[in-house]
């Protein structure tokens, strides 16, 4: 007996005006159902949609979103000065 032929979506809604994101994939008729239930969890992987909503799963004050940059930002400085060397501050 074979598969019909069906769609796996997963709609994303992000509020404040960004992009809505809309992975989805077509499981053809002669394709495994796992096979594509991977196929779609590699495409949500990559696109970063469960990143994203971990992220955004609790508010994050301001001052919070600035400091955790801002040590970004110094960490990617430190990894660049010991790539480098200890010529030339970045």
């Amino acid at each position: 007996m074979t598969n019909p032929c069906f769609h796996i979506i997963l709609l994303t809604k992000i509020s404040r005006g960004e992009v809505i994101s809309i992975p989805a994939i077509i499981v053809g008729e002669d394709e495994a159902l796992d096979r594509a239930i991977k196929r779609f969890k590699r495409m949500v992987e990559k696109e970063g949609i469960v990143r994203e909503w971990k992220r955004r799963e609790f508010y994050e004050k301001p001052s919070t979103i600035r400091n955790r940059k801002k040590k970004a930002m110094e960490r990617k400085r430190l990894r660049k000065v010991r790539k480098f060397g200890h010529g030339k501050r970045f």
